[in-house]
């Protein structure tokens, strides 16, 4: 199962955190917020993680 990590106000900064996250070992998806009121770059996007990679990525993020 996949769990939300971030949420970005941009498909760029979207990809930044997926890269981010794959650079430290861990697989990552980005999907569409059902919130956001826009499609396409400008369009709120969810990073997502698998739910056993969830201790990594909050020790990743509490040392960044």
């Amino acid at each position: 199962m996949w769990v939300q990590v971030k949420t970005a106000p941009s498909l760029m900064l979207a990809e930044m955190w997926k890269e981010f996250f794959e650079g430290e070992g861990v697989p990552a998806r980005i999907l569409l917020s059902p919130n956001s009121k826009t499609v396409g770059e400008a369009a709120e996007y969810r990073v997502y993680i698998p739910e056993e990679k969830d201790h990594v990525v909050a020790e990743i993020l509490r040392k960044a």
